[in-house]
């Protein structure tokens, strides 16, 4: 593995070979490591398959389909495959529900003046609570701890009783056919329990029945979490508006403190963000003989925050998705990585060590073997708690500056981030009429909507990414970019006006109409629910034409793990034609492979691709949107 086999990046590729020089363990190596007859990407064909259980005492137990080789149990392959891809559902929507109530959380605590937050959006949150149908006489704040009363309810509701949250925001349509198959949600919580329940050995081992129950844990996760998370997210920390942003390893300077928030949860990234903008904050850098103090954006808690906060001297930029991980911490710049929720790796407390910062986890569920200062995030003390991590950035300085030597000369260059339906509208003049026209008239033949992972599987990091984007927008196909994906195309030059070049000419004509890029910056993995909601608004706007029938898909060029496989089962469950690499671990059950990438489209109007090459996945992906077109008679 050498070269693009490592990253797209070249960032990336030139921290690789210090890595190596160091000699240190990084996730290059241990993924060549994990194949077969030097092919890092030959797997066990059973595994590879989802053909592989060990859930019980009579396994682990391999199924063949081809010779009706079963489980101990006596499960199918198909059923074996779809149960296990049940269960990395669960995980997914329990990690999204997690977040989504410590933001709860934090808006009640606002609400009572308990934590270092305003609400900045008043009026997204009167208007949101009024889609919900709630009462918003009185006070913001007593309309804040009355959307949180609400919400929190409806997360608890029993699995039998139907979610009033999706019941008031997905589309007419979308629920008719959910409830005419029977996977009309009731609270997230009720449906992890009943998924979680379905999995235990000899309960149910029918891969139909457990395929429908993920796609009710998806519309679960879809509202209650993401759109709940994301939009209350909104109101806290404001809505995201186009800005620019710098990004790449560059941003990193080791003559500054550097602080790195990192994995999903922005709080105390904002916090600590309001706390360095203060005067006595840089000063205390300085004296330790920092040249000032910098809040770095990093993963996914760092495109939260991008998204909506523009950039100065302080909240200097943006370094990149999670693959960048250990070449971020190699690159000897950084005083303190803050560990909250996701997308921190077990291997950390390693370079913790060899470059000389402080890992500290910032959430109950994060832990690290041998670290054991933490932080646990609590909104009423959240002005404290960051400020003792910025003290800790600081007091670390002269150690790290001292005997670390780093790596100058990294790239850094500029995206435009911070695109939300609003902000969308906003740019359209108000209206979402312009896109509409703009998709009727042939400008654009569709959109995309790239909701991805970054992985090693098949090609080195975000180059299939870049790949698949490239081509779409070659196809006059405006795409709006999520996830670990986003910080792809964002780093990859993709979110910049110049990438309008690499566009076809109808969006290369929108782009520098709006002066937009033809690629959106549109969030995090967690956005996928506000990208449902937008879709949900264009099949209104058209005059409630089915989302199955909208000349739009869903694109996950390099999906990586449980929350990722939560939001393919949703786009399904929604009635999207949804593109997914590298090939999940399904392919050993051949009825399950038949239900998601033919029979869908009969259920819920849903399909998955797996096509490998990213330009006949691209033309299928056209392919498709120029049938809705010509059903759509434009």
């Amino acid at each position: 593995m050498e070269g693009d086999r490592i990253s797209y990046h070249e960032s990336v590729k030139k921290m690789y070979q210090k890595i190596k020089k160091d000699g240190i363990t990084n996730i290059w190596d241990r993924y060549e490591a994990q194949g077969f007859g030097g092919d890092p990407d030959k797997r066990c064909p059973f595994c590879q398959g989802g053909v592989r259980c060990d859930l019980c005492s009579n396994g682990p137990c391999r199924s063949d389909s081809s010779i009706d080789k079963r489980g101990a149990c006596g499960i199918t392959a198909d059923g074996m495959a779809m149960r296990m891809m049940l269960l990395r559902n669960v995980l997914g929507t329990s990690t999204y529900q997690y977040h989504t109530e410590q933001t709860i959380k934090t808006l009640r605590a606002t609400a009572k003046g308990e934590t270092p937050f305003q609400i900045k959006e008043p009026s997204k949150l009167k208007a949101f609570a009024e889609r919900l149908g709630l009462d918003t006489s009185g006070s913001i704040n007593e309309i804040a701890l009355r959307f949180c009363d609400f919400v929190e309810v409806d997360f608890n509701r029993k699995y039998s009783e139907p979610s009033k949250i999706i019941e008031s925001l997905a589309p007419k349509e979308r629920q008719e056919t959910w409830k005419k198959l029977g996977i009309f949600p009731g609270g997230v919580h009720g449906e992890i329990m009943l998924s979680t329940s379905s999995c235990l050995t000899n309960v149910d081992g029918y891969y139909v029945s457990l395929a429908l129950k993920a796609m009710r844990i998806g519309i679960a996760m879809a509202y209650q979490s993401q759109i709940i998370n994301e939009f209350t997210q909104d109101i806290l920390f404001g809505i995201p508006r186009p800005h620019k942003m710098r990004v790449d390893l560059g941003v990193l300077d080791p003559d500054y403190v550097n602080v790195l928030p990192n994995g999903h949860e922005p709080f105390l990234g904002f916090a600590m963000i309001q706390l360095a903008r203060k005067d006595e904050w840089q000063n205390k850098a300085r004296e330790v003989g920092a040249k000032g103090l910098r809040i770095i954006a990093n993963i996914e808690t760092g495109q939260e925050i991008i998204q909506r906060w523009e950039m100065d001297d302080v909240f200097y930029g943006f370094t990149g998705n999670w693959i960048m991980q250990e070449a971020i911490m190699a690159s000897g710049c950084i005083d303190i990585f803050v560990a909250d929720m996701n997308c921190s790796m077990p291997i950390d407390p390693i370079y913790a060590k060899k470059y000389k910062f402080k890992l500290v986890p910032a959430s109950e569920v994060v832990a690290f073997e041998g670290i054991t200062e933490r932080v646990d995030y609590l909104p009423k003390d959240a002005e404290k708690q960051a400020a003792m991590l910025l003290q800790m950035a600081i007091d670390n300085f002269k150690e790290r500056r001292s005997s670390v030597e780093p790596v100058f000369g990294l790239p850094m260059k500029e995206a435009i981030v911070g695109f939300s339906t609003e902000s969308i509208v906003e740019a359209l003049g108000g209206t979402i009429e312009p896109l509409l026209n703009a998709i009727k008239d042939g400008t654009i033949r569709g959109v995309a909507g790239m909701v991805s992972c970054t992985s090693l599987r098949d090609s080195g990091q975000d180059v299939h990414t870049i790949k698949m984007v490239t081509e779409l927008i070659k196809r006059d196909i405006l795409v709006l970019s999520l996830g670990c994906g986003n910080g792809a195309v964002q780093v990859g030059g993709l979110c910049s006006l110049e990438a309008k070049d690499k566009a076809g000419p109808g969006l290369k004509k929108l782009c520098e109409l709006l002066k937009i890029p033809p690629v959106l910056s549109y969030g995090t993995c967690t956005d996928t629910g506000r990208l449902a909601d937008l879709i949900g608004t264009i099949s209104k706007a058209l005059g409630d034409v089915p989302v199955t029938d909208l000349p739009v898909a869903a694109v996950a060029p390099e999906y990586m793990e449980q929350k990722a496989t939560i939001d393919a089962i949703f786009a399904l469950a929604f009635g999207l034609y949804t593109y997914v690499n590298p090939v999940p671990p399904v392919t050993g059950g051949p009825n399950l492979v038949k239900l998601l990438t033919v029979d869908c489209k009969d259920i819920t109007g849903g399909i998955i691709n797996v096509e490998k090459d990213p330009i006949k996945a691209s033309d299928l992906i056209l392919n498709h949107i120029e049938s809705k077109r010509k059903k759509l008679g434009i």
